[in-house]
């Protein structure tokens, strides 16, 4: 099993806490988690609040076979890919496989826009000060010079 495997979890449909709770159970393997956050939308504005949720997940899985398998959750729990950036019952994105960096059609990573995306830094920030592989600058940098304006609160419940 691999440690560094980061992945970023986000709902804004239904019932939002019980989606996020329904991907890390199906995820298998989450070794930790950080809070949830109420975030405004991102890209399309007029549409629910997000939850969003870091996990650091071990895996044996290839990041290919990941990817296969976040889609195979997503599908599970009711995802439609209608319009980009559109409402979703659950999203998953891998932002760190370790050091791996792929750049490829259907997959990059690490994430391609973990440094423009407050609502992504504020929570893996909270699992990791990891050094980003090819920007050469720690989590707490990225969120430094973060321009996303957009508010991310830590949920109470």
């Amino acid at each position: 099993m691999e440690r560094g495997i980061y992945l970023l979890l986000g709902s804004n449909l239904g019932d939002r806490l019980h989606h996020l709770k329904e991907a890390t159970d199906r995820l298998g393997d989450v070794v930790a988690s950080s809070s949830v956050y109420v975030t405004a939308a991102w890209g399309k504005t007029d549409q629910p609040e997000f939850y969003n949720q870091v996990v650091e997940v071990d895996t044996k899985l290839t990041p290919e076979k990941l990817l296969d398998r976040i889609q195979e959750i997503e599908i599970e729990l009711g995802r439609k890919r209608i319009e980009k950036w559109g409402p979703r019952v659950i999203d998953i994105d891998i932002l760190f496989f370790k050091d791996i960096i792929i750049k490829k059609d259907k997959l990059v990573i690490p994430h391609p826009e973990i440094q423009n995306r407050r609502f992504t830094l504020i929570p893996l920030h909270e699992l990791t000060n990891r050094t980003h592989p090819v920007l050469k600058k720690t989590i707490s940098q990225l969120l430094e010079e973060c321009k996303d304006p957009l508010p991310v609160t830590r949920l109470q419940h």
